[in-house]
Order: structure tokens, then sequence, then C-alpha cells
């Protein structure tokens, strides 16, 4: 954040861990998702699970001095719709929306009112969406920037795959890269 809070979503094996975080989100109990134990965290370090961010059927809303992070709805054939979550977090006067490991859900028609600055979106096409599913997402988010993740299975980043993502706004970012907001 602007004033140097670190958030992670759905931290997994590799690099980029370094920076102590002050707030970890989980959407589903995958391992691919949920790596908490990070060697860095801040003292007072929330994790927020997404059995936290979902309860008796319920999304919540987690509100910190630094940070806003509201559960969505996720959910595919593989990830139930009662297990998973996806997270619009709002931090610095910006929105973005995590989607977590879903394919398209009865929420997302309605994002397109909230003005959201970025969508993380995956498409591996085995666990989550397609390429073209992807794109028909992020048309109905209307995102300003849409990010695909979670490209191919075991894989974050498929530079074929990634190319292949066409949708207004499209931000690729490779891996290493970074982004200011």
């Amino acid at each position: 954040t602007d004033e140097g809070r670190v958030i992670y979503v759905d931290p997994f094996a590799g690099e980029g861990y370094d920076l102590p975080a002050d707030l970890i989100l989980v959407t589903h109990q995958h391992y691919d998702h949920n790596c908490v134990d990070l060697p860095a965290k801040a003292p007072g370090c929330l994790v927020w699970q997404s059995s936290d961010a979902l309860k008796d059927g319920a999304y919540q809303t987690l509100r910190l001095d630094f940070s806003a992070a509201e559960a969505v709805e996720a959910y595919n054939h593989h990830h139930k719709k009662s297990e998973c979550v996806g997270y619009i977090l709002t931090v610095d006067h910006t929105s973005i929306y995590f989607a977590g490991d879903t394919g398209e859900t009865e929420q997302m028609s309605r994002m397109a009112e909230r003005n959201l600055d970025y969508a993380v979106l995956p498409m591996d096409a085995t666990y989550t969406m397609d390429v073209p599913e992807t794109i028909r997402c992020a048309a109905l988010i209307g995102a300003k920037h849409t990010i695909p993740v979670h490209m191919s299975p075991g894989n974050l980043f498929d530079p074929d795959r990634a190319k292949r993502f066409t949708a207004p706004g499209a931000l690729i970012i490779n891996p290493g890269e970074t982004i200011r907001l």
C-alpha cells in the first residue's frame, strides 16, 4: 500500500514473499492457494481464510485501517460455492477483484456497476475458465484493467496463453514484473 502495508492473496510456492505480510487473504483451501506459513509476517499479521470470509452462506467484509476485503462468489466444476470465495480488495482508493479459482459467477454480471480498477482472473482451462470464458467474464466485470493469472495447471504464467487473452483493458504481467497502482 502507499503507507507500506503488505497484502498477499493466495500465496503459493516461489519467490516474491520477502516483505513481511500485514494481511494474507486465502480464496480456498487448495495447496496452491493456501501457503500461509510465509517466512516473513509483520507483527499482528492477519490471515483471513475462505472459512472466515464465507460464514453460514453469507459473504463477509473485512475492514482494516489500511484496506477492505469484500468476499464474493467463486465456484465451478472443481470448486464448491460453499468453500470458495473471491475478494474485492480496496486499498489506496483502488479496487481490485481477485477471482480465485472460479468460472463465471452470478455476481459477475453486477460487477460492472462497481467500476472496478482491476480484475485478476484465472484461465487454466482445467481447474478454472478457459481463455474464451475468461474474456467473456472480463467483459461482464468491466474493470479498467484485467490481469490473467493461473494460466495452466501447475504453471502460473504461460506466455502463449497470455497472448490469447485479448479482453479490452488486458494487462499482461510477466513473472517478476511489478506494476504501480
